[in-house]
């Protein structure tokens, strides 16, 4: 069992280290904890580097310039995404890793435009100000209590209604309609991030107690995914509400 959740670090454990079945729930949490937010980190600067590098305006007209690259693009996120959340069972913590970090690059390529829109200082704040409110949601998520399994079918009907208005504002190109649809996905990921949080707490306790240790070598990578994904739209919309675009 040891040897399986040790994936997570990929070193073998080494003698005379306690087996997992005696480390106490609170100390795994914490290991998954800790790599939950290391990889987050880790794909969040892969996206930043990517986007910067994708600001270049050769690297701009290629991607933006070339609409079957610039959509093959998108469908590759989206396979990915789809692989890492539906075969995760399946793959190795070393190739949900790489299929992961492939994905945060083509993630900063596709966002790559942010740097050409808003001003440099109006990044950086929307940064900080996502960092902030992510940092506090994961607390709340951390150290709550109360089940919010609940959460999740509102959450998700708020993120589908929103998506549709979007959908429909392309057409209406209404700069108000947009402002409140900004307003209420930052709550909207507000409340996944509490959520997924938590449910990344309950999946360490369910794999402890089913006996499925290989998932929790992998727990790492869902949830950091999840958390990911949290973190770029909260960051995308709160850019889009507070950030001052160029001139």
């Amino acid at each position: 069992m040891n040897d399986q959740f040790d994936t997570l670090t990929g070193q073998r454990p080494k003698p005379g280290l306690m087996s997992l079945d005696n480390l106490e729930y609170d100390d795994v949490l914490r290991a998954v904890l800790r790599r939950v937010y290391l990889v987050m980190t880790l794909g969040l600067l892969t996206t930043a580097a990517a986007a910067y590098f994708g600001a270049f305006p050769f690297v701009q007209g290629l991607i933006f310039g070339t609409p079957f690259l610039f959509y093959g693009l998108i469908i590759a996120e989206l396979i990915l995404v789809i692989v890492l959340t539906a075969a995760i069972n399946k793959l190795s913590a070393f190739s949900a890793a790489v299929l992961f970090f492939f994905y945060a690059a083509i993630n900063g390529l596709t966002l790559s435009t942010v740097f050409l829109v808003y001003s440099n200082a109006s990044i950086v704040m929307a940064f900080v100000i996502t960092a902030s409110l992510f940092g506090a949601m994961t607390l709340i998520g951390y150290s709550t209590k109360k089940n919010l399994d609940n959460w999740r079918g509102y959450l998700l009907v708020g993120l589908i209604a929103m998506l549709i208005l979007s959908i429909v504002n392309i057409f209406m190109g209404s700069s108000q309609l947009e402002w409140v649809i900004s307003i209420v996905l930052v709550f909207i990921f507000l409340g996944l991030t509490i959520y997924d949080t938590q449910r990344i707490k309950r999946m360490v306790s369910y794999n402890m107690h089913s006996g499925d240790p290989g998932m929790l070598a992998k727990l790492g990578m869902i949830g950091a995914l999840r958390l990911y994904l949290d973190f770029v739209n909260l960051f995308l919309r709160i850019l889009r509400i507070f950030g001052r675009r160029r001139n």
